[in-house]
């Protein structure tokens, strides 16, 4: 089985082909796309931010591979009846500043990937899912406090990631309530 993409991986992706990508914003805006959307409808390289409007990116095949096994893996975690889903963010060494913004950021493309549906009526989910999501929406500003107690700061940030982890996976189960093709199966994502 091949390895996971990493937060490091992705970011090195985006660099050498142009894109000024946040990995943890295209993978939040990714899993909140797969709420609402079949993976084969997702053109993966157009979630993608050139910085200019004019310059088109054209991703080589290697990143449009990396892409694609981002978006199988993000399916098949969210698909996980075992909870097992993880936002993709730096790994704990990275400074917390720089894992909180990460945090942030994946909230603001989870939102964004949600909305991607037209028509989407969020008055129509469960009190339980407008939580999840008004929460992700303050985690949007999420920061560091001012407090120098780095203990409580890392506590608090682990918190956030697991609320998300857990949020997104719930609002998938209830946007995806019918079985959504085996990701296996799903080759012919753009």
């Amino acid at each position: 089985m091949q390895d996971s993409v990493s937060y490091e991986a992705l970011s090195d992706t985006f660099a050498r082909i142009g894109s000024r990508d946040n990995p943890a914003e295209y993978h939040g805006t990714l899993c909140g796309a797969l709420c609402v959307r079949a993976p084969e409808d997702l053109n993966l390289t157009r979630l993608l931010d050139a910085g200019d409007e004019e310059q088109a990116l054209r991703p080589d095949a290697q990143a449009q591979a990396e892409l694609r096994r981002l978006c199988g893996e993000a399916l098949r975690m969210l698909q996980d009846e075992d909870m097992g889903f993880t936002p993709l963010l730096p790994d704990d060494d990275a400074a917390l500043a720089a894992r909180t913004q990460a945090l942030a950021s994946w909230c603001e493309g989870f939102l964004y990937g949600l909305a991607s549906r037209p028509g989407l009526d969020l008055k129509k989910c469960s009190e339980e899912v407008r939580e999840v999501l008004r929460d992700f929406s303050q985690f949007t500003q999420a920061s560091l406090g001012d407090e120098e107690d780095m203990e409580l700061e890392e506590g608090a940030y682990t918190e956030l990631v697991e609320y998300v982890r857990v949020g997104a996976q719930l609002v998938f189960m209830e946007f995806r309530a019918r079985p959504l093709p085996d990701p296996s199966e799903s080759r012919q994502l753009h």
